[in-house]
C-alpha cells in the first residue's frame, strides 16, 4: 500500500465523521498536495550570509510535483547529474528526468517538476552548492545512485537528510541537524566538555599527590610562624 494510502487510511479510521483528505492533511507537515494545481513548495532562501532549501528533505509519491520558488537571493534548483553544471556524477534514478530551474534572480520565480521515478534524488543551487546549498527528495522509496555513494563534489557544510528520515517524517526542514546516539551534538559537547573537566581535576589531582606535598614529611602549609 503507498504511504498517502495508509495515512488517509488511518486517518479515516481514527476521524469519525472527518473527510480521508482532512484527516492526512491534519498530520502532514508539507505544503501543498502534490498535485499540478496544488504543489507541493520548496522555498530557495538567502539569509545573510545562509543559503538554503526549505524544507530540505521532502518525501513525494509518482505522479506528485513540487514547485521549488525563490523567496530571497539568486538561486536555481538543480538535479544532480553530469549534465548539469557544477556535477560530476548522477545523484537521481537513472531513469528518472533529469531538470534545471536555472538561476532564478527575480523574488517569486519558481519552477515545477513532476516525479515519476521511485528512489532518492539529489540536487543543489549552481552558485551556493559549494555553500551547502543542497536539498533531497524521496519519491515513493528510497533507492539509486544517491544511496550507493557518498557525493563526490564539495557541497561544503551543506547534508542530505538520511532518505529514511524523509520517508518517515515526510518534509524535514532546515537546518538539518543529524541525530546521534549520544543525544544529539548540543548533548556530546557538553558532555566532552564535562568529561576533559573531569579528567584535567583527575590528572592534577594525580600529579599534586606525587609531588609529595601530602607526605608525612612534607612541612605543614598551615603554620605561618606567628604565635
Amino acid at each position: 500500500m503507498r504511504r498517502r494510502a495508509f495515512l488517509a487510511t488511518v486517518g479515516s479510521a481514527a476521524t469519525v465523521g472527518a473527510g480521508v483528505g482532512a484527516a492526512q492533511d491534519a498530520d502532514d507537515p508539507r505544503a501543498g498536495s502534490g498535485t499540478a494545481d496544488d504543489p507541493y513548495v520548496i522555498g530557495m532562501y538567502t539569509d545573510g550570509t545562509d543559503f538554503y532549501f526549505d524544507p530540505v528533505g521532502l518525501y513525494v509519491e509518482p505522479g506528485d510535483t513540487v514547485r521549488w520558488v525563490n523567496e530571497s537571493g539568486s538561486h536555481s534548483a538543480t538535479a544532480y547529474t553530469e549534465d548539469n553544471q557544477g556535477a560530476s556524477t548522477r545523484r537521481i534514478p537513472e531513469a528518472a528526468d533529469s531538470w534545471d530551474s536555472t538561476v532564478f534572480e527575480e523574488s517569486g520565480a519558481s519552477y515545477d517538476y513532476t516525479f515519476e521515478e521511485p528512489g532518492t534524488y539529489d540536487y543543489y543551487c549552481i552558485p551556493h552548492k559549494g555553500l551547502g546549498m543542497v536539498g533531497r527528495i524521496v519519491c515513493e522509496e528510497p533507492g539509486g545512485p544517491a544511496t550507493e555513494s557518498d557525493p563526490p563534489d564539495d557541497v561544503g557544510s551543506g547534508i542530505w537528510p538520511p532518505a529514511e528520515a524523509i520517508t518517515e517524517n515526510l518534509s524535514l526542514s532546515y537546518p538539518y541537524v543529524p541525530e546521534s546516539g549520544g543525544g544529539g551534538l548540543p548533548l556530546l559537547a557538553i558532555a566532552g566538555v564535562g568529561l576533559f573537566g573531569l579528567g584535567a581535576a583527575y590528572l592534577f589531582s594525580e600529579y599534586d599527590i606525587g609531588s609529595g606535598r601530602y607526605g608525612e614529611e612534607a612541612p605543614d602549609d598551615t603554620e605561618t610562624g606567628l604565635e
